[in-house]
């Protein structure tokens, strides 16, 4: 049947009585695809119904449909003309992860942080009513992105506004891991009195509600959906759902599956394993020997524990020593600068692109009293990134503005753990690093007492590179590269990244006449820049290696670097021609 759905309007043609086979097709589609090619399994399984009653009932693209964080959109892609993406393996590359405006009609936004849909919906709304417009706007989120204060603020103009908008809770009981919050206590009871306790959130708002038990059941969601259908007040409908749904492995253990790399859909095992020392690895090690020594060692994490290696049976191991704030990294980050206020030692791990979420708490709650509290910032390398939602791209630009903040950046194992040992025993400044992504040893990172002083680690001429952390094996490349034709560089690790080291900077202006910056990450407004503008009234070349070009939703690392010209071929071509 799926392949005969070339968009919603042939999907309404299906009788309902064969709708439940339609969901079990493609329910084994996304097992076979992303058992392949990886990707998120668990969050899809679990909305199959869901999906394909929103577009029996309503009129895509004209009615709006807006998902949030949109790595549950599989089902929405197949079933919007996109089905030969999932169903043939040839053509498993032709859509990407996230909802896509230039991929589809259907998909309104380019989604991939959470707890927006409601606010996006809420704006959707507005504009159709200020025009007499008669469509209908319905918002989708997770109970995991309920945790997220953008969710809040949503659900509290949608109720002001007021108006036809539909709003679908879809409560799986699970984030990306367990939910934390004492609002899913409510979520719970809930679904325990079958919606019907007086104690209930969204009514409390002022906004309508229901609760459909049956969230895996494709007839009991076109049912409640088409009596809210026409509703002239925002309306919560509230479903119970299973994350992983109709695939036992991920119905065990849905954190794994949440997204996941390919696998043996018979088993579940995955076909991969990593054996490779890793960062994640590496830092739980250092923070689960810390914590035995040090009670006031606080780890935490904003919904995504698996950067720093705390899957569940750590996170328990750790007890009160390990906290989950939920999607919520405006909070985190605050929540971190009064646990360093009060005398903890707090350590703050997440991805590079969910911490552009609280730009506003680094600078204001953080670093303007210096408040010590540590942030290991991961991802932000060219094989972390994920695409135009997914990436670190400006973490240098932003964190590197923020006067009082620290911004470290390893090149290697040592000097890792190095600038983590010295951030969380230090008191005068508030601390991130920049996690690289290869595992590299440098024993001689360690001959010093740890400073934010830069480093020379080859002593030359000349010709001088600054290299940014995860970009330092490319510059030992083309230092090796240009030894071949007789040229003697001298390679810099700058260390921090936020300040400069202008007596080091001074230092080499006396025999270099040409510097090349490399850094991982916008150029504009970048590491390099800062490196070019204390140059700028001296008789010195400064070239600057980064990235101009924006990522795609179709994002490929290696594409990407060669646009950027963050090759050793072009870096070292470079090289000679301005020698």
């Amino acid at each position: 049947m799926l392949n005969q759905i070339k968009n919603p309007e042939n999907l309404k043609k299906i009788p309902a009585k064969n709708l439940p086979d339609l969901c079990e097709e493609i329910r084994q589609v996304l097992i076979q695809k992303i058992s392949t090619n990886g990707g998120h399994l668990a969050p899809n399984l679990g909305v199959v119904e869901l999906t394909t009653a929103l577009h029996y009932v309503f009129n895509a693209p004209t009615d709006k449909i807006v998902f949030d964080v949109s790595h549950q959109t599989y089902v929405h892609k197949m079933l919007t003309g996109r089905a030969q993406a999932f169903t043939d393996p040839k053509h498993y590359l032709d859509v990407n992860g996230f909802s896509n405006p230039k991929e589809s009609p259907y998909d309104l936004f380019t989604m991939g942080h959470t707890s927006t849909s409601l606010s996006l919906a809420c704006g959707l709304a507005k504009a159709r009513d200020l025009q007499k417009q008669k469509h209908h706007v319905v918002a989708i989120i997770g109970d995991g992105s309920l945790s997220g204060g953008q969710a809040y603020e949503g659900l509290n103009n949608i109720a002001e506004q007021g108006g036809n908008i539909i709003i679908i809770v879809n409560d799986n009981e699970m984030s990306i891991a367990e939910n934390h919050g004492g609002y899913y206590k409510n979520l719970e009871k809930l679904r325990a009195t079958n919606g019907k306790a007086e104690d209930n959130f969204f009514r409390a708002l002022g906004l309508d509600y229901i609760y459909e038990p049956n969230g895996n059941d494709v007839h009991a969601l076109i049912k409640v959906l088409e009596k809210v259908k026409n509703c002239t007040t925002p309306t919560v409908i509230h479903i119970h759902t299973i994350k992983g749904c109709g695939y036992a492995p991920a119905m065990k253990n849905p954190e794994k599956f949440h997204y996941t790399a390919p696998f043996d859909p018979a088993t579940g095992k995955h076909k991969f394993i990593n054996q490779t020392e890793n960062y994640t690895d590496i830092t739980y090690q250092f923070i689960e020997k810390q914590m035995q020594s040090d009670p006031k060692l606080v780890t935490i994490t904003s919904g995504t524990p698996n950067p720093t290696g705390f899957e569940l049976n750590r996170r328990q191991k750790a007890g009160l020593q390990f906290v989950d704030v939920g999607i919520a990294e405006e909070h985190a980050v605050a929540y971190a600068a009064g646990l360093a206020k009060g005398g903890a030692h707090p350590i703050y791990g997440v991805q590079g692109s969910f911490l552009q979420r609280s730009f506003d708490q680094l600078h204001q709650d953080l670093a303007l009293d210096s408040n010590p509290a540590t942030l290991l910032v991961f991802g932000d390398h060219i094989h972390g990134m994920g695409g135009s939602t997914h990436n670190g791209f400006y973490d240098i630009v932003q964190l590197g503005s923020i006067p009082n903040l620290l911004y470290l950046a390893p090149i290697s194992k040592q000097s890792y753990l190095q600038m983590l040992d010295w951030a969380i025993n230090q008191t005068e400044r508030s601390v991130a690093i920049r996690v690289p992504d290869q595992v590299i040893n440098d024993p001689l990172s360690l001959n010093n007492k740890f400073t934010a002083n830069s480093r020379i680690v080859i002593n030359g001429n000349e010709i001088a590179i600054i290299a940014v952390g995860s970009a330092f094996p490319l510059a030992q490349q083309v230092v090796d590269t240009l030894n071949k034709k007789g040229i003697q560089p001298t390679l810099i690790d700058p260390i921090c990244i936020s300040e400069l080291d202008e007596k080091l900077l001074t230092k080499i202006a006396k025999n270099h006449s040409l510097i090349i910056t490399l850094e991982e990450g916008a150029l504009a407004g970048g590491f390099g820049e800062k490196i070019a503008s204390f140059y700028g009234d001296q008789n010195i070349k400064v070239h600057n290696f980064g990235f101009t070009t924006s990522l795609t939703a179709d994002f490929k690392p290696n594409t990407f670097l060669k646009q950027n010209g963050f090759t050793v071929e072009n870096i070292t071509n470079y090289i000679l021609k301005h020698r």
